[in-house]
């Protein structure tokens, strides 16, 4: 595929909602076998192509901050190619699977960095996810090797369990460039005769001049999807994917080479994959890695750096407003805060803009299958559409679908499918689930929602997760950003819970630090503002965050299993 000169927009129907953006030409192309997608012509043909681009234009920018340590992007790109020396020595091969199964830490970034210019795929599995998944996602990738935090060698499946698996290693705590550590630390299983050492050991090897050519629609990261119903899957995340959702990240939130991103989520998870890590690559910019999210670490961290980008959850952004010291930092550079997962309360929107006026909250809807973003709201919209997820970024489609696969007209609610170049390829290893969720290279989401005349996108639920309350229907998003209005709610989850009479009624799970809330305050609340059918008729309230999986989406299978602690 040739990357030449701009062309004619592909659809000038879509430009207009982002007029004013910097959002480069468009033209259509033909990817995939079967797909005709608007795509950005102008791009670099693979991560590596981009990550050198960055080197090349901006090399003694400071590319990345951990714990005091800081790197120029020429440093972190000549450390990322010693890693890439150190994989050639453990013996991998081109499209080898490593599975990275890291917390925050630099040596996940030099890891990736350093498998793309091998042409490896590297495998993202969060730190959460316990031995029996591990073990699965290993076998079932068939990986050649791990690279993973000391602390979790224990969890590694055995020669038996993982017959692919030739290598491991590890990360310990310390600084990433330190003395040679040629001791395996505790937790390493003495019978396990695999090759193993310190990820140090890599970057004592000379750096790797060689860089291996790869096909834009190869896959570059797997990434297991959350499996709320059952086994995980593994989407391919292929370079012209992560090429395009970086360019739709840095046109619509005009980001730049100043910016400093702050990655206060997992890296193994898209957002802080992509939104994070591979966007600054993409731009330039600077990478704050915060190794696990409190808020006060956060806020100092972002004051002491002059952090101006991040994406979070919106509990997290409650959770940095309700620190005590959060008006005594110094905060005014911080100008982009992306969020989703969960609708934002309007409450944190407006307290946010009396603390922060120049901080612009955008909404940003997305999944793994679309390599992070498919919508985003526009800078400046977010109060006037709270209720929405923005409108499709210039190379994506969203279109409603009712249960015969037909379009329904604007306004109307049925399944989000969705379209563009930042849609995977498909699942790795599972034609059966690729060929199930994707129709001509439209992905079915499993998410009910509605586009508006305008564009606006609304999510309403999981198709799943919808309540049935005796005929009507019930979205557990609404009441959820209803009970996110409360004063002192954190987080918030709806479900069904049987019902002899009516099939199901409403309960909801709360997260706060407030003592005395009970259901009967929750009911009035949510009665002035729901109708009757959808006021909570039960609650469970947590002193605790809600429960989460690998991934870190909210479980509400396990919520549904809760007993119920107040009742009507």
């Amino acid at each position: 595929m040739t990357t030449g000169a701009s062309a004619p927009e592909a659809d000038p129907g879509l430009t207009r909602p982002w007029a004013g953006f910097a959002v480069p030409p468009r033209r259509r192309e033909a990817h995939f076998g079967d797909r005709v997608l608007p795509c950005f012509p102008g791009r670099v043909g693979s991560l590596h192509a981009m990550l050198e681009a960055t080197v090349a234009r901006h090399g003694e920018r400071l590319a990345m901050v951990f714990e005091g340590q800081r790197w120029t992007w020429r440093e972190l790109a000549g450390l990322s190619a010693r890693a890439a020396s150190g994989f050639l020595k453990l013996g991998l091969q081109p499209g080898d699977r490593v599975v990275l199964y890291q917390s925050n830490h630099p040596s996940f970034v030099m890891a990736l960095l350093a498998l793309q210019q091998l042409g490896a795929v590297a495998v993202a599995v969060g730190p959460r996810e316990q031995k029996e998944g591990l073990a699965w996602i290993i076998q079932h990738c068939g990986a050649r090797g791990v690279v993973c935090d000391a602390n979790l060698l224990e969890r590694l499946p055995g020669p038996t369990d993982a017959p692919a698996l030739q290598w491991a290693v590890w990360v310990n705590d310390q600084a990433v460039v330190e003395a040679h550590h040629p001791h395996p630390p505790a937790g390493l299983a003495a019978a396990d005769q695999r090759l193993h050492c310190g990820f140090d050991e890599l970057l004592l090897e000379p750096p790797c001049s060689h860089v291996q050519p790869v096909q834009e629609e190869d896959t570059a990261i797997v990434l297991y999807t959350s499996g709320t119903t059952g086994r995980p899957k593994g989407a391919m995340l292929t370079h012209f994917n992560v090429l395009h959702s970086v360019q739709h990240f840095i046109s619509c939130m005009a980001l730049t080479e100043s910016d400093r991103s702050m990655l206060a989520v997992p890296v193994t998870h898209v957002t802080g994959l992509i939104a994070n890590l591979m966007t600054v690559v993409g731009t330039g910019a600077a990478l704050l890695v915060l190794p696990v999210f409190k808020a006060e670490h956060f806020l100092q961290l972002a004051a002491r750096e002059g952090m101006t980008h991040t994406l979070m959850v919106p509990a997290m952004y409650k959770l940095l407003l309700l620190d005590p010291h959060f008006t005594g930092f110094e905060l005014s550079r911080w100008r982009i805060g992306g969020f989703g997962g969960a609708p934002m309360p309007t409450s944190t929107i407006d307290d946010l803009a009396k603390c922060l006026p120049s901080l612009q909250l955008l909404n940003a809807y997305g999944a793994t299958e679309t390599t992070s973003p498919t919508t985003m709201m526009p800078i400046g919209q977010t109060r006037a559409h709270a209720d929405t997820v923005g409108i499709a970024l210039p190379c994506a489609a969203v279109m409603v679908m009712d249960e015969q696969g037909c379009e329904l007209p604007a306004g109307e609610v049925g399944e989000l499918w969705i379209s563009g170049p930042m849609v995977v390829k498909g699942y790795w290893n599972d034609p059966a689930a690729t060929a199930r969720e994707f129709t001509a290279g439209w992905w079915h989401s499993g998410d009910l929602g509605s586009v508006d005349a305008e564009g606006y996108v609304r999510v309403l639920d999981r198709k799943k997760d919808m309540i049935n309350r005796g005929g009507y229907k019930v979205f557990s998003t609404e009441v959820e950003n209803v009970l996110l209005q409360m004063p002192g709610v954190i987080e918030a989850a709806v479900v069904g819970v049987p019902c002899p009479v009516l099939g199901e009624r409403v309960h909801a799970h709360v997260y706060t630090q407030r003592q005395d809330l009970d259901v009967g305050e929750v009911k009035a609340f949510c009665a002035e503002r729901l109708a009757d059918y959808k006021v909570p008729e039960h609650l469970t309230v947590s002193p605790a965050a809600l429960p989460r999986n690998a991934n870190g989406k909210l479980m509400k299978r396990h919520l549904r299993t809760t007993p119920t602690d107040a009742a009507s």
